[in-house]
């Protein structure tokens, strides 16, 4: 009768402990050995309710700044469509959502915050729903999902929306106004008002990056996205955009539906590419052909915690496990991605080795590629569709871009894919990384070793 009595205390106990969705355990309570409590032999489900996933994940074509496809769409038409299709394709109630938070970058900060509310009223969102924007350069779209993760773990609310957008055709990289003349007498002040080129070029000077190393990796991005568009890997996370191109001698506008990438080149060559001349430095190494591309596009993820996915029917595309900005010399901003990761992976109680995908944008070549080595990233799982110097980089919305990308691509490769990083470079001396889950992975039996003895059972157990 005691020993009745210890089982069914010791079965509540366990019931308390286990996540809220997993199925209650049989009626038989079995014993394990345990020995600095992760000894046991056992499977470890990696799904708690309380965790954020993302259950949805897209955004448009990235089209060339001025020339392209959006060359005449405003920001708000190019963000409204993604922020529709995570109503459309999940059935979400858009009422349901306690905040859209939207990174964007060059466009003044009350400007696009009123463009972006106005989006959200084009995708059918209530007046209820609240929105703001975020700016924290070239990782303003990860942080707008690293926000929405972190407002919903604290339980602010339990669904959210982290996106971006950049219309680099509308809103010019310029600085506006005058600078402090403070300035003069703080070094790396100065250094936060270097062109990017510059910083690229210093990059490649301190670190040994050569012209033909970053031309062979502008040839490889171009060769992999174009692989990727051949074989349909963007078609479900691409949103197509009804918009308009005018004739600028003319003025007259076209209707036209925007469904794919317009940057990409499949011919690029090394032989192209060295013909190219250096276009920040005479005598440098950074090119128009090895650069990132002047982009307009916008993306858009829908987080909220995994029992209410799961209460929903909703599909888990991943699970958003950590977050890290860092700071490094604004001199050579681009190495940021070879400190941050390393510094979210760890956070993720991870090592480098443990991730299978990385998505690093390429703002770049030279600072991609230091990265890269600098790391020993194993290239076949680095920008596996190829990265910015041939899709492109608004800068506001690369963030949310690549959540889109690197998600689908985890869910293509299934059980063989579970971690994936995101990572980029900032202006002014940062760098930003974050590491998804894909949904439904377990911890194998690899943590089990003898245990001699059963000292470590309690004493109702023995």
């Amino acid at each position: 009768m005691e020993m009745e009595k210890v089982r069914i205390r010791q079965q509540v106990s366990l019931d308390h402990l286990r996540p809220a969705h997993f199925p209650k355990a049989s009626k038989d309570l079995v014993a394990s050995v345990c020995a600095a409590g992760d000894s046991a032999a056992y499977e470890r489900a990696a799904e708690f309710g309380d965790d954020v996933v993302i259950v949805a994940a897209y955004r448009t074509p990235i089209c060339k700044a001025k020339r392209g496809g959006f060359k005449d769409t405003l920001a708000d038409d190019l963000l409204a469509p993604v922020l529709k299709a995570l109503i459309d394709k999940t059935g979400l109630n858009p009422v349901e959502v306690g905040d859209i938070v939207v990174g964007t970058v060059l466009a003044p900060g009350s400007q696009r915050a009123i463009e972006c509310r106005m989006a959200a009223f084009y995708a059918g969102f209530p007046e209820t729903v609240p929105v703001r924007t975020v700016n924290r350069q070239c990782s303003s779209g990860l942080q707008a999902v690293a926000d929405v993760a972190a407002a919903i773990k604290a339980g602010f609310y339990d669904i959210g929306i982290g996106a971006g957008v950049e219309s680099m055709s509308v809103t010019p990289l310029a600085f506006e106004g005058s600078v402090n003349p403070k300035v003069e007498i703080f070094r790396q002040a100065q250094d936060c008002l270097l062109p990017m080129g510059i910083t690229s070029e210093n990059v490649a000077e301190r670190y040994g990056v050569s012209r033909q190393d970053q031309d062979q990796a502008a040839v490889e991005s171009h060769r992999r996205a174009a692989a990727a568009t051949a074989a349909g890997k963007f078609k479900d996370e691409i949103i197509p955009v009804e918009t308009k191109i005018v004739d600028p001698k003319t003025g007259d506008e076209k209707p036209v539906t925007i469904s794919v990438d317009d940057g990409i080149r499949p011919d690029s060559s090394l032989s192209v590419l060295g013909k190219l001349k250096p276009a920040f430095k005479k005598g440098g190494s950074t090119t128009a052909g090895n650069s990132s591309q002047v982009s307009d596009g916008a993306g858009a993820v829908l987080l909220m915690k995994r029992v209410v996915a799961m209460q929903k029917g909703l599909p888990i595309l991943g699970v958003f496990r950590s977050f890290t900005a860092v700071g490094v010399d604004p001199a050579v901003m681009g190495v940021g991605p070879a400190v941050a990761i390393p510094a979210a992976v760890k956070a993720a109680g991870l090592e480098i080795d443990d991730i299978d995908l990385f998505e690093i944008n390429e703002a770049f070549a030279s600072q991609f590629t230091y990265c890269s080595q600098k790391l020993e990233l194993d290239p076949e799982k680095v920008n596996v569709n190829g990265g910015a110097i041939a899709l492109g980089h608004p800068l506001g919305a690369t963030g949310a871009l690549c959540v889109a990308t690197l998600l689908h691509e985890m869910k293509l490769r299934g059980k063989d894919c579970r971690f994936g990083v995101i990572s980029m470079c900032i202006g002014t001396g940062m760098g930003a990384a974050a590491v998804f889950e894909r949904s439904g992975a377990v911890d194998q039996l690899c943590n089990a070793r003898p245990i001699k003895d059963h000292t470590s059972l309690s004493r109702d157990a023995q």
